[in-house]
């Protein structure tokens, strides 16, 4: 087969609507602000949380957060290469964790989820151990 101009316009138009994702689940992405970047101090602000810092390092800085009675965990990194490592590791150990430009929130499912209305940020889940 024979790829013509015509075609190769529409493939890449396809390709084009295909990675910008339109039609598929455009209404619940909508809702999400932009993602949030900054310092721990400055991501905590934004969360209205007052950061109880647990780890102050070169790599990693890391905080326990509160949301009513609800603690989370809110780290920032220094490298996006150090974050990625810390949350494969972590996602062994199940929960929810809430990714954004090196930070990262974990928590139960609905404070994450909350938190996500405020920070913005990516979604990830854990391995689920429950059937072992």
């Amino acid at each position: 087969m024979t790829l013509t101009r015509p075609m190769l316009a529409l493939t890449g138009a396809v390709a084009v609507l295909a990675l910008a994702g339109c039609g598929a689940g455009g209404d619940s992405e909508a809702a999400v602000p932009r993602t949030a970047t900054g310092s721990l101090e400055k991501l905590a602000a934004e969360a209205k949380c007052e950061p109880d810092m647990q780890t102050d390092a070169d790599e990693i800085r890391q905080a326990i957060c509160k949301t009513g009675k609800e603690k989370y965990i809110l780290a920032t990194f220094a490298t996006d290469r150090g974050q990625r490592e810390w949350i494969n590791t972590a996602k062994d150990y199940g929960g929810y964790y809430l990714v954004g430009r090196k930070w990262v929130a974990v928590g139960h499912e609905d404070v994450v989820t909350g938190l996500r209305d405020t920070l913005g940020g990516t979604l990830e889940i854990g391995t689920d151990h429950s059937a072992h």
